[in-house]
């Protein structure tokens, strides 16, 4: 390995780990200089810009978008939440394998978004502490894109496949049960995250002193509420679950 190999891959990594620190466009932005420094610096020829990559990303996007603004999110939200919330009392697993499967479906992550006050309520009402199935269903539905038939991520591997004689059956056959077994795996290893809210005496006495709110009692769903209200409602639920994490149960088992 030469020199100058390894100086390139320091580059790559810096502009990754500075651009991750930064984050959203900050990442992209520091891509593009770590990409400067190896064409400028380090002599490394650029590639053909991959059109036919980006009008498939492109493509499945829009019809992502379409199905948003015809509603199609919204009643998929409204589907799932009616699941979870017909099985309280294992939140921990049922929540993850919702957000996994419905983001199957439809292609994109944003589905989980207002299903967290909905998976934090009923967890909270069952006596399970909330980052439980929160932590996991976030991750189930990142796991999800991956392994999506319909997501801009597998419409990319497609196309970055394609020379290898790799089609949509052998990804799927691949991403599709190793994701969906490692959501499982980890779900199950969330169960033993933490003590039980009954049996945690610090979650206790912040509750009789009250510290920690009140679940509201008038609470409809997400479905009815409307996507102004969702994101109202999202951000009182991570104040509220802020509490939740930080008890030393959690710090506890994490470590």
């Amino acid at each position: 390995m030469s020199v100058k190999l390894i100086l390139e891959f320091l580059v790559l990594i810096g502009a990754l780990f500075v651009g991750a620190r930064a984050g959203g466009v900050g990442l992209g932005l520091w891509g593009a200089v770590g990409l400067l420094v190896l064409v400028a610096v380090f002599g490394v020829p650029p590639g053909a810009i991959p059109g036919e990559v980006l009008l498939i990303v492109l493509t499945v996007i829009m019809a992502a978008s379409a199905m948003e603004v015809a509603g199609g999110v919204d009643f998929l939200v409204h589907v799932a939440e009616r699941i979870i919330r017909k099985n309280p009392k294992q939140v921990t697993i049922v929540a993850p394998l919702v957000t996994y499967g419905f983001t199957f479906a439809s292609g994109t992550g944003h589905i989980v978004y207002p299903l967290l006050p909905v998976i934090y309520e009923v967890a909270h009402e069952n006596g399970v502490r909330p980052e439980r199935p929160m932590a996991i269903a976030t991750i189930a539905s990142q796991q999800a894109i991956t392994a999506s038939p319909v997501s801009a991520a597998t419409a990319a591997m497609i196309s970055m496949l394609a020379a290898h004689h790799l089609g949509l059956i052998q990804i799927l056959v691949i991403c599709v049960p190793s994701t969906l077994l490692a959501v499982i795996v980890a779900a199950i290893v969330q169960l033993r995250v933490g003590k039980e809210l009954k049996d945690d005496p610090e979650y206790q006495r912040r509750l009789k002193a009250g510290e920690l709110g009140s679940l509201p009692k008038d609470r409809t769903g997400c479905f009815e509420k409307g996507r102004q209200s969702q994101r109202v409602d999202f951000l009182q639920w991570c104040r509220a679950g802020r509490a939740s994490r930080n008890l030393p149960g959690a710090a506890d088992s994490s470590g």
